[in-house]
């Protein structure tokens, strides 16, 4: 064999000895797992007692989310009044938007309009239990014509991730 096929054969040995070079890379795997949300109902509004005999034109009772009630003139609000309250849980630091609606409070004859007054969303402190709690006030309008008796309706809430 002659000298330059020699060394053909010796390279080509010695290439295919040497391993090819491997390239080699890491990629972070992660997952976000979000906690339904879940909405209780923990304290149902109540607008006390209003007493009136007599006035023109329409007055407005305010409860406060705070349960504080602002009585207008011409009636006498009473009794222990307390804002609606409820407790939302989910996943934390997640923003849950809400939606408050109500309607009229009726005695099965006659109805009073009754607006709901909540936040529209609450920001999550912790994951599940204890959850956020907050309020819901809201105003009624009197009429001087609405007959006594006792006046129910109820507030729908609706609770989503943002």
């Amino acid at each position: 064999m002659n000298r330059f096929a020699m060394l053909i054969a010796a390279t080509a040995i010695a290439s295919a000895a040497v391993p090819a070079s491997a390239a080699q890379v890491s990629a972070t795997t992660s997952v976000n797992v979000v906690k339904p949300v879940s909405l209780t109902k923990l304290q149902d509004l109540d607008l006390g007692t209003l007493t009136f005999s007599s006035f023109t034109g329409t007055r407005t009772i305010v409860l406060s989310r705070a349960g504080v009630v602002t009585c207008a003139t011409d009636i006498v609000c009473s009794g222990v009044t307390k804002a609606a309250r409820f407790s939302v849980q989910g996943t934390n630091r997640l923003v849950v938007l809400l939606t408050i609606s109500g309607g009229t409070l009726s005695n099965g004859v006659d109805s009073i309009p009754f607006t709901p007054d909540g936040p529209s969303s609450v920001t999550l402190t912790n994951t599940g239990a204890p959850g956020n709690d907050f309020n819901v006030g809201g105003s009624i309008s009197v009429a001087p014509t609405l007959v006594g008796g006792t006046y129910s309706g109820t507030i729908n809430v609706t609770a989503e991730y943002q």
